[in-house]
């Protein structure tokens, strides 16, 4: 069984409260959070006053994912933001492990993400660290893209990966998941199915995430 994250950027951010909530009644194992600097992604999306909002309704678990150059400046912040795991990019930290070292001396969960050009091997030297691996399935700053098919590949790899090392961080897939490949996700090695707009254009975003979950 899949454990899902809806992206609360696919809310309606003028009932945020309300969609918060909502989530907090649906079988929703955390809510994933995306922090766009306009720099590393070419999108924007809301800084600690909103996410300060987000943990204030949230009862699940907070999963943010940092699209932002230099987060490093910033875990402290998003540790006071109500961050439980704490995801930063491979292609945005030239000092991965001690980025790293400082999420998990904050309290938080760490994780990595890849974009869909970066090879999962580049992590080999840092995994046994991890939390959480998350695998972008499409570009990342903008919701509603297709998802790329060579996310399989990648998924499948970085499932034999954790098993030679015995490792236990999750793998957590982020782009253009729905119904149609969350099973062949789940199969392949994911633990974890981020989904926005599939979950909040529902005509019913608690069946949704409930199908999701069955995977």
């Amino acid at each position: 069984m899949a454990a899902v994250a809806p992206s609360i950027l696919a809310a309606d951010f003028a009932n945020l409260q309300r969609d918060v909530e909502m989530l907090n009644t649906s079988e929703a194992d955390y809510i994933h959070v995306d922090i766009m600097d306009g720099v590393f992604v070419p999108n924007i999306s809301f800084g600690f006053p909103v996410a300060q909002a987000i943990k204030r309704y949230s009862t699940k678990p907070l999963d943010f994912h940092l699209m932002i150059e230099k987060p490093e400046r910033y875990l402290e912040n998003f540790r006071d933001a109500g961050a439980d795991i704490l995801t930063v990019h491979y292609e945005a930290c030239p000092h991965l492990h001690r980025t790293i070292q400082l999420i998990k001396e904050l309290g938080m969960q760490a994780g990595v993400a890849l974009n869909p050009h970066t090879p999962v091997e580049l992590l080999s030297e840092i995994l046994s660290d991890l939390s959480l691996v998350l695998i972008m399935s499409v570009n990342p700053g903008f919701g509603g893209q297709k998802f790329i098919e060579n996310s399989y590949r990648k998924i499948y790899k970085l499932n034999y990966m954790r098993e030679e090392l015995g490792a236990d961080f999750k793998i957590e897939v982020d782009g253009g998941v729905n119904n149609t490949n969350a099973r062949s996700l789940v199969e392949n090695g994911a633990d974890i199915l981020v989904a926005g707009s599939f979950v909040f254009n529902s005509s019913d975003p608690h069946a949704t995430i409930a199908a999701l979950r069955k995977n």
